[in-house]
This record gives C-alpha cells, sequence and structure tokens, in this order.
C-alpha cells in the first residue's frame, strides 16, 4: 500500500496513529515514573496533523528556546523521533534527575540557552534516549517491526533551529507534519512534542502490519 504523502492517511489510519500515540505515551510515563522514582500522570496525547510552517508556532514560535532530543531510527522503519520541550520544562526533569528536592524544583529560573550545565545536558539526553526508546518499542509491539535508534542528540535552541531537519524530512513527504502531544508529571504536567518522521516506505510498512 503506497502512502505518497500525510494527507493520504484515512481516518482508520490516523486512528491507528492515535492509539499509537496513545499506548507509547503511556510507555513513556511508566518509564519516567520508574526513572525518577514518582507517580508520574499523563493526559490523552493528541495526534495532529499540521502545515509544516506552523510547527514553530506550536513552541511559541521559530525564535522559542527549547530543548530537543533527537534519535534517527534504522531496522525495519528508517526516519527520525524527536521529543521536544520548553526550556523550562527540561531544566525542572533535569533537577528532579539530579536528585533535586520538590522545593528547589519549585524554585528553578531558566531564562535562555546558556542556562544548562553539562551534567543536566547529560541528564536530558539520557532522559531523551529513555522517552524516545520506550515509545518506539510500543510501535514495535504493535507492529511487530524491529526498530533501532540512534545514539541519543540534546539540542538546546531555538525552537526553528531545531525543527530545521525534521521539517526538511517532513518536506519529503508532503506539506504536512503528524506530531504527537504529550502532557506528563507530577504536581505540575509538563508538555512535550514528539516528532516521528519515517519515510514513505516505513509509513507504509507500519500501516501494513497493522493490516490497513
Amino acid at each position: 500500500m503506497p502512502v505518497d504523502n500525510f494527507e493520504n492517511l484515512s481516518s482508520m489510519e490516523l486512528d491507528v496513529l492515535q492509539e499509537i500515540g496513545n499506548i507509547g505515551v503511556g510507555n513513556v510515563t511508566t518509564a519516567l515514573a520508574q526513572m525518577l522514582g514518582i507517580r508520574i500522570n499523563m493526559k490523552v496525547p493528541v495526534v495532529e496533523l499540521l502545515d509544516i510552517g506552523k510547527v514553530p508556532d506550536l513552541l511559541g514560535g521559530a525564535g522559542n528556546p527549547v530543548a530537543g532530543v533527537m534519535l534517527a531510527i534504522g531496522g525495519d522503519i528508517e526516519g527520525m523521533i524527536e521529543f521536544i520541550m520548553d526550556i523550562a520544562s527540561a531544566k525542572k526533569i533535569a533537577e528532579v534527575m539530579l536528585g533535586s528536592s520538590a522545593d528547589e524544583v519549585n524554585a528553578v529560573n531558566v531564562s535562555g540557552i546558556n542556562d544548562f550545565l553539562e551534567i543536566e545536558k547529560a541528564a536530558l539526553q539520557e532522559m531523551g534516549n529513555i522517552i524516545a526508546g520506550s515509545y518506539l518499542n510500543a510501535i514495535s509491539k504493535m507492529t511487530g517491526l524491529a526498530i533501532i535508534p540512534s545514539v541519543p542528540e540534546l539540542a538546546i535552541d531555538m525552537a526553528g533551529a531545531i525543527l530545521s531537519e525534521p521539517m526538511i524530512e517532513f518536506g519529503k513527504t508532503g506539506d504536512k507534519a503528524l506530531l504527537i502531544e504529550a502532557e506528563f508529571g507530577a504536581e505540575e504536567l509538563f508538555k512535550g512534542y514528539f516528532i516521528l518522521t519515517p519515510t514513505n516506505d516505513s509509513y507504509a510498512r507500519i500501516l501494513n502490519s497493522l493490516k490497513l
């Protein structure tokens, strides 16, 4: 079954992608709870098809500072996955991972992309690795496809700069982008975005594996 671009997906196929989003974010929530040693809540994720040019607007505009972890995907499907969040959320999660108390985390103040220590960057890179791995494992279990992620790369930069590579990949499949919006956290919910960009052939493989 050929998949020319995102606009050719049927409502049933979009429902399946929504379900993959639900299960994937559920896996991520469990992994985060185990990693941080705290109870994590989550909201039902939102799967959206958006014009490519509107993607940075979701993150406050192309000039808004964000943190993103990107992994290339190999195996039965090819492409990339990226998890992006605002820098305040990224800073707080890094502090939790490094053992800061709740009061210390709540007092965290971050104003720019240079407000991160190397140890905090390493923590975020590890978090991204766990989050993306958990999400890809969910897809692998649902589809039976082998998915091999690369070593994660962390970038703390303006949204436009971080999104430039996935937007180029989106451009190869049409003028629409598929985003999965997830909210999770303990007392405070942190919002993050998964950007999954398999190749056209890989999309066809995913949907065919689900008998669509």
